[in-house]
């Protein structure tokens, strides 16, 4: 697996910098911000070979323009949505072959929080910016609940040990949420111990895994039945399905303030 560091940006995002085993080369995903990357690239003596980009939030495009001023790199991201900056438009399935890093990555859309947001999956790492958070998932903005859903269920479906990289240290509030819905989920709760001690730091959380992910996030949790239990339980009616679990478990985190 590549060496991946972070950078910090804004209140709570990581732009995450992809590099070759000599750390010579890197690819950036997500640079919300030139600024705190172009002072980490001097730093680390780094030369970007390309940007990855998940969906259009300025958060994650905005340092876009001025980093291409400097570096002459190529700019990959979805194309579904209107980043102008891109110059390789990539729907699911499409191939992004990095060399300098010896590594690729295959998109994978995961529409919901945007209506054309992608993920990059390889090398037992997936970069899934705002759709799947370390015990939590995006807002709806621009899709449905049933895309989303659906979009974390392929998130789910890749190996437990691939690295997950989210772009918000959101880990501790997802755990609250998390412990709220499954109060007697140990993982649950060791997890939240050690994020605690990370966060004293000012140490990120992240990456998980998808396996930590399937045991710890509620919204990969649907079709259990703490979790089902749960969700009728805040709604006070019987749900049936786990697309209709999944938008009221989503609804209740959009009002959750524990």
């Amino acid at each position: 697996m590549a060496p991946v560091l972070h950078v910090n940006a804004f209140e709570d995002n990581y732009i995450w910098v992809i590099t070759d085993a000599a750390r010579r080369y890197c690819a950036l995903v997500d640079p919300g911000d030139d600024e705190p990357v172009r002072a980490a690239l001097t730093s680390q003596e780094l030369e970007p070979v390309a940007i990855l980009i998940t969906h259009h939030h300025r958060d994650h495009v905005g340092g876009i323009e001025d980093l291409v001023r400097h570096y002459d790199v190529p700019v990959f991201g979805p194309a579904l949505e209107r980043i102008p900056a891109i110059t390789h438009r990539l729907r699911d399935g499409a191939r992004v072959d990095l060399p300098q890093l010896g590594i690729a990555f295959k998109a994978i859309d995961v529409p919901g929080h945007t209506a054309g947001h992608i993920a990059f999956f390889g090398e037992n790492m997936v970069f899934c910016g705002d759709t799947l958070f370390s015990a939590g998932c995006g807002r709806l903005f621009e899709g449905t609940a049933a895309q989303l859903h659906s979009s974390l269920t392929r998130l789910a479906a890749l190996p437990d040990a691939t690295a997950m990289y989210c772009a918000h240290e959101y880990t501790a509030d997802g755990l609250r949420f998390a412990a709220a819905v499954e109060p007697h989920n140990m993982d649950v709760q060791t997890h939240m111990r050690w994020v605690r001690d990370q966060r004293s730091y000012s140490l990120p959380t992240l990456p998980s895994t998808i396996g930590l992910e399937k045991r710890i996030n509620p919204f990969l949790r649907v079709d259990t039945p703490t979790v089902r239990e749960a969700v009728s339980h805040y709604c006070g009616r019987p749900l049936v399905s786990d697309v209709e679990i999944f938008a009221e478990l989503r609804r209740w985190k959009d009002a959750y303030r524990g």
